[in-house]
């Protein structure tokens, strides 16, 4: 039996049938409620999207609360690398699901991630056939990133943004996944959010917000 993800959503502002669809993704030791209000900030000018804010599928293994994509007790490149791997098929699914429940192709959705979320989206987004409209990733890493040579099946547009003052993730995983992601000519726009810690920013919300509502609204890719 496949584990199935489930948490908070947030309907269309206009009401109705969505036309697009936001998948929220959280960090280790979180919830889906973590990220869902995001979707309260960007819905006014994305009216017509829903958005999803599944649990993790594994409840964290670090503190007697929240969820975990993969554990982090082994921060080994290996160990995280395969992590990763185990939990991609689970959001895979959901992300199949979700689209097939409410009638929308793969252009029509957008992945955001922060931390581990954000890994995930990385991860998923870029090894589906057909592209998701986009990729927003906050504070996050892109894993190995030279199995995309073997592994890159798609390259949906991708915003990355990311704190000088990370105590938890190097800032610098920003300029490696950023150049890692040229290399393969996956179109990339990054934010250095200047002083910031482990979190997303006012400005990191407007422009993540103003890259969503841009890639949504194109149905074709670059």
């Amino acid at each position: 039996m496949r584990l199935a993800l489930s948490g908070p959503e947030r309907p269309p502002l206009a009401g109705g049938k969505p036309r697009r669809l936001v998948i929220l993704l959280h960090g280790l030791g979180a919830d889906g409620n973590d990220l869902i209000g995001l979707g309260r900030f960007w819905a006014p000018s994305l009216q017509d999207t829903l958005f999803l804010a599944p649990n993790a599928p594994f409840p964290c293994d670090l503190a007697p609360y929240g969820f975990q994509w993969f554990s982090s007790q082994d921060r080994s490149p290996e160990a995280r690398l395969a992590g990763v791997r185990a939990a991609a098929p689970i959001l895979d699914a959901f992300i199949d699901d979700a689209l097939a429940q409410n009638g929308l192709e793969a252009s029509d959705l957008a992945l955001v991630g922060f931390s581990q979320g954000t890994m995930m989206a990385l991860h998923v987004g870029l090894r589906r056939q057909s592209p998701v409209a986009g990729i927003l990733g906050y504070s996050g890493v892109l894993f190995a990133p030279e199995l995309l040579s073997e592994e890159l099946r798609s390259r949906p547009r991708v915003f990355l943004a990311h704190g000088t003052e990370d105590p938890l993730l190097p800032f610098e995983s920003l300029a490696a996944a950023e150049a890692a992601l040229k290399s393969f000519e996956v179109p990339v726009e990054s934010l250095v959010c200047r002083g910031l810690g482990h979190a997303i920013d006012e400005d990191g919300l407007l422009r993540g917000g103003a890259f969503l509502k841009a890639a949504l609204s194109r149905k074709e890719g670059p």
